[in-house]
């Protein structure tokens, strides 16, 4: 470490190049406005609080974000375009360039030349994902019981309890054991295989399994705040705003995005198996059900219980999942988002709702929620009764990504 002289391993994603862009505190790289302003609005910062990151539209040039305070709006943030020169330089303004973006952030700190506020201070970066316990299990992932440590029970899952732990007294971890009996080792262990296989900042890192005795473990990430269900129903989730739903739908559609591209069906997509943390972040978790399919669907073997109220028709009738299912139960899992955790179809048993859903019944828009038209209307295509015309998990990430809240124009021009 070229400050303390420390010597030793880390993960890849917490170092940068020196004297490179991305080593620069001010800089965040692939994030999206909606996670700069997340990031930016935390009470901690101050006004003049920035960073600058990817620009999400021109693949040469930035966004640069800085939160700002107004009396009549109190704090949010304003972006900024960061547009490249033919020569290299850069500008937010014809009348003032740079020859690097380093040089651009320094003359805003000095001077706000038109921005809304100078530059103060960079904006704390949250800590890296951690996908491994150690450089040594990339690929060699047993790990002997006894360094993991059960601390607290969090609950129970489809086939076993769920535990908050520490590997090596150190690293925050969630354990799930597998109760003898309730499912074959051989198909846990699949379970496993496939979630340490997919990478994503919106899926559940796996970092290990004891598969050498009973009752089997799988270690993985630990997310403080617990299932998104349990975050809406309890007083913490009634200090959720709109803005905060928004953004949790946003991540959601992004890491079944990625599934979709890696043509990986969940098969159980519900608010119970989205997990929180800090700042709201949410991560898909509990692949259970999963299967990487080669084909656009996959029939299960007889025998698998699935959740009714959250899964498709077609799923359900004829056994036939697919990303496409998955859509649906997106579209359920907007319902539990928006209504805080309301249980749906309200008062209907799992044989109503496959004959009220195989006859057109679909959940009405919510009366004491606040639920805008083309969100609903979105649901509704999410609940087509075609599978083919349902939205890909693409466009629903765009969607919830590019949702304003606001009128306010989505870039700020400084005027020459």
């Amino acid at each position: 470490h070229l400050r303390t002289g420390d010597e030793g391993l880390i993960p890849w994603n917490f170092v940068a190049e020196e004297k490179s862009v991305e080593s620069e505190d001010w800089f965040f790289g692939k994030i999206s406005r909606k996670e700069a302003e997340k990031l930016l609005l935390l009470e901690e910062n101050a006004r003049g609080t920035f960073l600058v990151r990817d620009s999400e539209h021109n693949p040469h040039g930035y966004s640069l974000s800085v939160k700002d305070w107004e009396e009549a709006r109190g704090y949010h943030v304003k972006h900024y375009k960061i547009k490249p020169l033919d020569n290299g330089g850069y500008y937010i303004a014809t009348s003032h360039t740079f020859p690097t973006l380093p040089a651009l952030v320094v003359a805003y700190t000095k001077n706000a030349l038109g921005l809304c506020h100078v530059l103060a201070r960079p904006c704390p970066k949250p800590r890296p994902q951690i996908w491994d316990l150690s450089p040594d299990m990339r690929d060699q992932w047993e790990i002997d019981r006894s360094e993991v440590q059960l601390i607290r029970k969090l609950g129970h899952g489809n086939f076993g309890e769920v535990w908050y732990g520490k590997w090596r007294n150190n690293i925050e971890v969630a354990v799930k054991t597998l109760r003898q009996g309730t499912m074959s080792t051989q198909a846990f262990l699949q379970e496993a295989a496939i979630m340490k296989k997919f990478r994503h900042d919106r899926l559940v890192a796996l970092y290990a399994v004891c598969s050498k005795e009973e009752p089997v473990y799988i270690v993985q990430e630990y997310m403080n705040k617990g299932s998104l269900l349990e975050l809406l129903r309890n007083t913490d989730g009634k200090l959720l705003q709109f803005g905060d739903l928004i953004y949790i739908a946003a991540q959601v559609a992004s890491g079944m995005a990625y599934l979709e591209l890696k043509q990986l069906i969940h098969r159980d997509l519900a608010a119970r198996n989205v997990l929180i943390g800090d700042n709201n972040i949410a991560k898909i978790c509990d692949f259970g059900l999963a299967r990487v399919i080669e084909d656009d669907e996959y029939c299960p073997r007889q025998g698998s219980r699935f959740p009714v109220k959250w899964t498709a028709p077609e799923a359900i009738v004829y056994g036939r999942f697919s990303i496409k299912s998955d859509v649906w139960s997106f579209g359920i899992l907007l319902m539990e988002l928006f209504t805080y955790g309301q249980v749906p179809y309200p008062g209907m048993h799992g044989r109503d709702v496959i004959e009220q859903v195989e006859r057109g019944y679909r959940m009405p828009k919510p009366t004491a929620h606040f639920l805008p038209d083309p969100i609903y209307r979105l649901m509704l295509q999410c609940w087509d009764a075609d599978p083919d015309k349902r939205p890909t998990f693409e466009f629903l990430n765009h969607y919830f990504e590019d949702f304003t809240i606001t009128s306010e124009l989505p870039y700020k021009e400084i005027l020459d």
